[in-house]
């Protein structure tokens, strides 16, 4: 009896474990989809639907709970423009004071109807330089040596994103720089915030949009990067992983404090 008992305690254990495995994550990023991120504004005509899309609940775009209260941020838009480049920041409020981004992303016009850009994960969720950007994939004639019968691979190409139509918004002559209106507690008419749903069914239903932007090591948009450092917001945020919860809190010049850590199994 005893042995029963045991081994069905074990078998518990470990469903439970496994279960708190799927709804873990190596970095808490992984609960904001940058690629479906790129999506929306592909769509979007203007900043403002921009904004309106990664925030509605459909679009399995956000599933953040930075500040860990049991429901989803808000993520806000903020357009910053020097000469021809654009670093459109998505962040959210923690509380009524403390501001933490999200992302970036950095829009460099490269012709007179050519531009390019880059959506950039904030280190703090994501872990240091995560790229995405969109591409098309082509087939090209697979080199070989002598004569044979040609073989086609498929690789990726740069799309040039300057016939998005919210590109177009910004690069508008009578365009004004958009700056989100809302802010910790007031936020847009008939939104309302939904419970996070577990790691593992929201990376499931965000997949699709890898298709189209992928994850690229090389950092293109750099001006962009140099424009948005100063202005970067830090906040005190709760990070879930596999290693365990940890509430870290960063100052503007940078200085790291760890407020509370809590391991893995341990209460």
């Amino acid at each position: 009896m005893r042995k029963i008992i045991l081994s069905l305690f074990t078998v518990f254990s470990l469903n439970f474990l496994l279960a708190q495995e799927e709804n873990t994550t190596e970095n808490i990023g992984d609960n904001f989809s940058l690629e479906g991120a790129l999506a929306m504004f592909k769509s979007a005509n203007t900043l403002e639907e921009f904004e309106k899309a990664i925030n509605e609940e459909n679009n399995s775009i956000n599933n953040l709970d930075l500040n860990d209260d049991g429901s989803i941020d808000y993520i806000m838009v903020d357009d910053i423009k020097e000469g021809d480049t654009h670093v459109l920041v998505l962040s959210t409020y923690l509380n009524e004071k403390e501001k933490q981004d999200i992302a970036t992303i950095g829009i460099e016009k490269t012709g007179n109807e050519s531009a390019q850009l880059q959506i950039i994960g904030d280190e703090d969720l994501y872990g240091k330089d995560v790229f995405v950007e969109p591409v098309d994939l082509v087939e090209a004639v697979k080199e070989g040596k002598g004569p044979s019968i040609p073989e086609f691979e498929t690789k990726p190409m740069l799309v040039n994103v300057w016939l998005w139509p919210c590109v177009r918004f910004i690069y508008a002559p009578t365009y004004i720089v958009w700056r989100s209106p809302y802010r910790w507690g007031y936020y847009p008419r008939g939104w309302k915030p939904w419970k996070p749903i577990k790691v593992i069914v929201f990376k499931t239903r965000c997949a699709t949009h890898r298709t189209f932007y992928h994850r690229t090591p090389n950092h293109r948009i750099v001006l962009a990067r140099k424009i948005y450092t100063p202005r970067r917001n830090h906040g005190t945020i709760v990070v879930k992983n596999r290693r365990g919860t940890t509430v870290v809190h960063k100052n503007r010049r940078g200085k790291t404090t760890v407020i509370k850590t809590r391991t893995r199994g341990r209460r």
